[in-house]
């Protein structure tokens, strides 16, 4: 096992006193659609506007454990960008933020707006690694990865160790896939906090390396990804592959035309901003009632940060 148990409550511990303990909500109407008993753990209402926020904590707690550096970096186009500037700041850490310079100007506005100061690469994997390293050795920055550090992974489980102390008799939590770091956190929550729970993924039909990977046995990178989810267009990594391999149920696709159709449900029946990465893991359930029809689920609602210029309904 790559993470215990204790390693999930310490990192509760951690970010506890950091981060918002966001709510669980219903809804009726969603609960009709689907012919199951849903629970959305409300992420879009998290710091930063996404779980992000619970692995930069997370981590940096465990970063300032012993040796507290005085930055830190790392690399990411949106989400876990705000997060770490937030987490760092918080900590009096300044923060180095790679970004690709096709990164939305709202995200860029997001990260500065919270202390992280903002280097342009090319829209690249390759080339945010590279420029992260190199930003990392010039400034004796540790650098954070978004999703495949194991703090940040035990740090995004922790949203499900909360939804389960309030549904502790759940049959089914969903999340959805990007890089890992979520369901990975996900499912070892459920692993050692839940009762016999059974976790899916949840992933867009045109960036389904996760989906690909599992069948194939090993990492199948996500090549030209073309989702309106641009929160899952990351690939898989090292550490965040074999715990979904080991403790996730299956990842079901879905396409972006349901997740459009989910998201605007979410907004209209819940009255509440959910991101098109969120609607993902709604649409799964609302689309597959052969797994969860008559059973509760949880579905972590992943964040909410949206540009309202460029609705898609």
């Amino acid at each position: 096992m790559i993470l215990g148990r204790d390693d999930r409550l310490a990192a509760r511990q951690r970010v506890a006193p950091r981060i918002h303990r966001t709510p669980v909500l219903t809804c009726d109407g969603l609960d009709r659609r689907a012919a199951a008993r849903l629970f959305f753990k409300c992420e879009n209402f998290q710091k930063t506007g996404s779980f992000k926020m619970r692995g930069a904590s997370n981590a940096l707690g465990v970063l300032c454990e012993s040796d507290p550096p005085t930055a830190v970096a790392t690399h990411s186009s949106g989400n876990f960008a705000a997060a770490l500037a937030l987490a760092a700041r918080l900590r009096g850490l300044s923060a180095f933020i790679v970004m690709p310079r096709t990164a939305t100007a709202a995200k860029r506005d997001a990260v500065r707006e919270y202390g992280g100061k903002i280097i342009e690469c090319d829209p690249t994997l390759e080339a945010r690694e590279t420029t992260a390293a190199e930003v990392s050795a010039r400034e004796g920055a540790p650098l954070v990865h978004p999703h495949n550090d194991l703090p940040v992974i035990a740090g995004q489980g922790t949203a499900t160790m909360e939804l389960l102390d309030e549904e502790p008799d759940l049959d089914a939590v969903i999340a959805p896939v990007g890089g890992g770091g979520l369901i990975s956190g996900t499912a070892l929550a459920a692993h050692y906090f839940g009762r016999d729970v059974k976790v899916y993924g949840a992933e867009p039909a045109g960036a389904d390396d996760a989906f690909r990977s599992l069948q194939a046995g090993r990492i199948v990178p996500s090549v030209d990804p073309d989702t309106i989810a641009d929160g899952l267009l990351t690939s898989l990594g090292p550490n965040t592959f074999p715990i979904i391999q080991q403790h996730v149920e299956a990842i079901l696709r879905v396409e972006d035309s349901d997740t459009i159709a989910a998201m605007r449900a979410v907004w209209m029946r819940m009255k509440i901003i959910i991101e098109p990465s969120s609607a993902v893991a709604v649409a799964a359930v609302l689309n597959r009632p052969d797994l969860f029809e008559g059973r509760r689920v949880g579905i972590i609602v992943s964040g909410g940060n949206v540009d309202l210029g460029r609705l898609p309904f």
